[in-house]
């Protein structure tokens, strides 16, 4: 697991970010945030990991979503994202958020596929020039 959060950190730097334009928890931060981590194996290999960390309010944030490059598009991302889905329903969450930079075109194009929308800026990404905040609602058409 700490080989893709590097992996994703180092993504992340090396795509124009500064240290203060990321906001990736560190293992460590998983793990005292309660952050339900799953991951996606090929051939025996963790190939993707993602987070939900569940809040307040019936919210929910994903964290630290990746998949290693060779593996994009095969439908890694997809199983993730729906374990992570699962787990928040079936927690009673009723909205899920996230936080991904401006220049991470694909994920952007990832999540609205998955049903995010744009929203304005929360927590700690209100100042961050370089954050696109999404959400999706994870209540049924009937419950809204």
């Amino acid at each position: 697991m700490l080989v893709l959060l590097d992996a994703l950190t180092s993504e992340l730097s090396g795509g124009g970010y500064t240290a203060n334009q990321t906001f990736g928890y560190s293992a460590a931060k998983l793990e005292c945030a309660g952050v339900h981590l799953v991951g996606a194996r090929v051939a025996g290999q963790l190939v993707g990991i993602g987070g939900v960390e569940l809040q307040d309010d019936g919210i929910a944030e994903l964290k630290r979503f990746f998949v290693m490059s060779e593996h994009r598009g095969a439908g890694v991302a997809d199983a993730l994202m729906a374990a992570l889905l699962g787990h928040a329903t079936a927690h009673g969450m009723n909205l899920l958020r996230l936080e991904t930079g401006d220049k991470q075109r694909a994920a952007v194009a990832f999540y609205r596929r998955h049903g995010f929308a744009e929203t304005q800026r929360f927590g700690p990404y209100i100042y961050s020039e370089t954050s696109i905040c999404m959400q999706r609602s994870l209540l049924s058409r009937d419950d809204r």
